[in-house]
C-alpha cells in the first residue's frame, strides 16, 4: 500500500468533495431514479437509464475519492526542509530558454491546479526539480521541447 501525501488543505477539500458527493448527489440521483421509476416501462424509459448511469458514475467517484482519503497522509509544513525542493515547496525559476518568471507550488496530484499554481509532483517539470537547490539549472523535456529552469528560490 502506498502512501499519498498531501496538504492540510488538499485533505480537507477531499473530504469535502466526497461529503457533497454522498450526501447531496446521490441521494439526487437516487431520487430520479425513484422518479423514473415511477412513470412506468423501465425497458424504453431514457430518465431511468440515464438517472442509473449518473448513478453509477457518482458511485464510482465516491469509491475513488474513499480509496484517496483512506491513503491520504497530511504533510506537517512545519517539518518541511527548505533547502531543497520537495512536495509542498513553493518554487520560483526562470525558463532560461525564453527568460521567463514563473512559480509553482509542488502537490499531490490530487491538488494540483494549473490556475493556482500548483503542480502535481508526478509533472516533469517537478520531477526535475525535486531535491534540488537555489541556483541548480534542471532541464526538463515537456511537450515543446526541451527546457532549462533555474532555481531561484524555494519557500
Amino acid at each position: 500500500m502506498s502512501f499519498e501525501y498531501m496538504s492540510q488543505e488538499g485533505y480537507d477539500q477531499l473530504v469535502a468533495e466526497l461529503h457533497q458527493l454522498e450526501h447531496v448527489e446521490l441521494p439526487q440521483v437516487r431520487e430520479a431514479i425513484a422518479e423514473a421509476r415511477d412513470k412506468g416501462d423501465l425497458s424504453e424509459n431514457f430518465e431511468y437509464h440515464a438517472a442509473k448511469r449518473e448513478q453509477s458514475r457518482l458511485l464510482g467517484r465516491i469509491r475513488f475519492k474513499q480509496r484517496v482519503l483512506a491513503n491520504a497522509r497530511v504533510l506537517d509544513t512545519s517539518r518541511l526542509v527548505t533547502g531543497k525542493v520537495q512536495l509542498l515547496s513553493k518554487v520560483a525559476m526562470t525558463n532560461l530558454t525564453n527568460n521567463r518568471q514563473m512559480a509553482y507550488t509542488i502537490v499531490s496530484p490530487h491538488e494540483a491546479s494549473l490556475p493556482e499554481n500548483k503542480i502535481s509532483i508526478k509533472s516533469p517539470i517537478a520531477n526535475a526539480l525535486l531535491n534540488k537547490s537555489v541556483g541548480d539549472v534542471v532541464e526538463v523535456r515537456v511537450p515543446a521541447g526541451l527546457i532549462r529552469l533555474r532555481i531561484d528560490t524555494i519557500e
